[in-house]
């Protein structure tokens, strides 16, 4: 829902990424960011009325992204996703950080102007694997941001170092880096970034897709 910059360029980026996308604005001129080339939907209309998603093919989405420019719009979008059609991967931009680490602790994704890339919410939207960040001139280390399953909230961050061979750089949560130590334990919502050989990312992504149980 939106397509200003932000929207236009993540629907663009969506599409070329193999994904279907439906764009939703109030405004159809909006959708001329989006170029000759897209292929994806087009509707006009407010993004968190039923009809209008329906339209878009709400029932079917795999992820929703609400970056249109007014806060409670998005908010309000974003929950009607979540709690009325069932889509996990939901995410809300919002302008005022008090407000949006209010919501991610609702377990609605969201990040403050200020932090957001398209980048970060096709992270969010497409969270499945490891996405690389940095690696070194030869190519042998990489830090990833990597996808974790849902049994490792709660556990201690150490815990991933002695199940893996990865080492834990940092965290973002709730779109500030944090630095973690031995007393750290995993959130949900924590976006987890390591140091990895690339030649073990593969196993060390498989381990992190299962609970820390069956992660050895």
């Amino acid at each position: 829902m939106g397509c200003g910059r932000v929207g236009s360029t993540l629907a663009v980026d969506l599409e070329k990424a193999g994904h279907t996308v439906a764009i939703i604005d109030q405004n159809r001129e909006a959708f001329r960011r989006l170029g000759a080339d897209f292929n994806g939907r087009t509707i006009a209309g407010v993004g968190f009325d039923r009809d209008t998603l329906l339209e878009a093919g709400i029932e079917k989405a795999d992820a929703f992204a609400a970056v249109s420019n007014g806060d409670n719009s998005n908010i309000l979008a974003a929950r009607v996703a979540r709690e009325n059609f069932g889509i996990k991967n939901v995410v809300a931009r919002i302008y005022d950080p008090g407000r949006a680490e209010i919501y991610q602790r609702l377990g609605i994704p969201t990040v403050a102007t200020v932090l957001w890339t398209t980048d970060q919410i096709m992270r969010r939207l497409t969270p499945d694997g490891t996405k690389s960040e940095w690696r070194d001139a030869t190519g042998t280390v990489q830090l990833v941001e990597v996808s974790l399953h849902k049994g490792w909230y709660g556990e201690a961050v150490s815990l991933i170092e002695k199940n893996t061979d990865a080492r834990v750089a940092f965290i973002t949560r709730l779109g500030e880096a944090l630095l973690p130590d031995e007393h750290t334990v995993l959130q949900e919502g924590d976006l987890v970034h390591v140091f990895a050989q690339e030649k073990k990312l593969a196993a060390i992504e498989k381990s992190l897709s299962k609970s820390p149980e069956g992660a050895k």
